[in-house]
């Protein structure tokens, strides 16, 4: 029985590393060992000023496309799973369509922040499931450096920027995705939040910038942890069930 296959998978980080000694050195109220106690991390990758989304897109599709053994011409869907496009428009598809010089695929981006990648091959795995497409891209790509406040030490320890990519097809041959959960919670919004550049908040502007809108604010971290556990509890028994 054909099902969701993977056929192939890339990864691209950046080159610059940023440790948690760097942090520390830059003034930042932390030490390596506080932030590998409470989050793991160690270090992160920080991409160039000139490279955006789809830069670290395009290389982590193209180490998936050889993967597979197949180019862009054969893709029929790109799907990029982001929070950082290139531009607020065109979407960071878009422009990675553009790169890898695919104009066949349909391109479209999906904005689900951590859970975006899953978001991604859930709308995968209906498109193919469907037939409406046969090979189909889904990349998750952030350069999430951009986002944080430098001095907030709640939140530019956790996030750094990269790219990871799989190929999917319907098929029998290959690792085999057997399901796919999905759960949000959007009472908490308030908790981790960027209010600046949606229609919510007035247009950017020199006053916008200087009040921190534009950059990502952890609120109630405990409260966010708590929402995304319970949410880890079901879907670990969705599948297991499934």
């Amino acid at each position: 029985m054909e099902s969701i296959r993977i056929l192939g998978t890339g990864f691209y980080v950046p080159s610059k590393v940023l440790t948690n000694s760097d942090l520390q050195e830059m003034g930042l109220d932390t030490t390596d060992e506080w932030i590998v106690q409470r989050t793991g991390v160690s270090e992160r990758r920080i991409a160039d000023p000139d490279i955006a989304t789809s830069d670290l897109a395009y290389d982590a599709s193209l180490k998936a496309l050889d993967m597979a053994g197949m180019t862009a011409k054969d893709l029929d869907l790109i799907i990029v799973a982001t929070i950082t496009p290139d531009t607020g428009c065109p979407s960071a598809a878009n422009w990675l369509q553009a790169k890898m010089d695919a104009p066949q695929a349909v391109t479209f981006d999906v904005a689900a922040a951590c859970s975006g990648f899953i978001f991604a091959l859930n709308v995968a795995e209906q498109y193919l499931k469907n037939r409406t497409w046969k090979h189909i891209l889904v990349v998750a790509s952030e350069v999430m450096t951009r986002t944080v406040d430098w001095t907030d030490r709640t939140t530019c320890i956790l996030w750094g920027d990269g790219a990871g990519a799989a190929l999917l097809t319907l098929g029998n041959e290959g690792p085999e995705i057997l399901s796919t959960h999905l759960h949000t919670d959007g009472a908490g919004g308030q908790d981790l939040l960027m209010p600046g550049g949606g229609s919510k908040t007035t247009p950017i502007s020199h006053e916008s910038v200087d009040k921190g809108l534009h950059t990502l604010t952890l609120i109630e971290a405990n409260a966010s942890f708590r929402v995304a556990v319970r949410h880890f509890v079901e879907s670990i028994k969705e599948a297991a069930e499934f």
